[in-house]
């Protein structure tokens, strides 16, 4: 059956659509903020990467659900 002949069948909603370059530019973002911060001190980038990531797939979880 074609997504067209299927009357039940809904697009994507627009968070689920998100491309990963953008969520990827929103964690680099994110762990920029927190980067700073912590008063732009040097050698948590990882740690600072992967709060970043989890907050913002968080987010997006979040938001699919809703």
């Amino acid at each position: 059956m074609t997504p067209r002949s299927n009357p039940t069948r809904t697009m994507p909603r627009a968070e689920e659509r998100h491309a990963p370059a953008e969520v990827e530019a929103e964690i680099r973002r994110r762990a920029y903020e927190l980067y700073e911060r912590r008063g732009r001190v040097g050698g948590h980038d990882l740690d600072d990467w992967l709060q970043a990531e989890a907050e913002v797939l968080e987010r997006k979880f979040e938001a699919a659900g809703a």
